[in-house]
């Protein structure tokens, strides 16, 4: 693997991860006079795909493509993320919250999401 891509994949501080995050709303303001939000998008697939003649529908939903191109390329970098960046490694759980967890019938820590709590058969109880 590269070391850019060792340096990527390593776990990034809040301090520095958060601010990064954070400042994308502001710098599309401020270089391209962009608002920018993942829920207007969806006004904008609306007004594409609904041409029905509803008032909040009825603007020129081309001009803001660059929204829906972004919100797509959001969804592609995740899968390509989860694809080739996904840690091998078994997820640490500490002992204390194993024991914890065990007197509630998880103990399986293979996964992100225990299977016992995150499937489809998983009933409440």
């Amino acid at each position: 693997m590269t070391p850019l891509l060792d340096w990527i994949r390593q776990p990034w501080p809040w301090y520095v991860a958060g601010p990064l995050i954070g400042l994308i709303v502001p710098v599309l303001l401020l270089l391209g006079n962009k608002s920018f939000g993942i829920s207007s998008s969806l006004r904008h697939i609306c007004a594409a795909c609904l041409p029905a003649g509803i008032p909040f529908f009825s603007y020129n939903w081309k001009q803001e493509m660059w929204n829906i191109v972004f919100v797509l390329g959001i969804a592609l970098g995740g899968l390509i993320a989860a694809a080739s960046l996904a840690d091998p490694n078994a997820i640490v759980v500490a002992e204390a919250t194993q024991h914890d967890l065990a007197t509630l019938g998880i103990n399986n820590f293979q996964n992100l999401l225990p299977e016992q709590i995150f499937t489809w058969t998983t009933s409440l109880r």
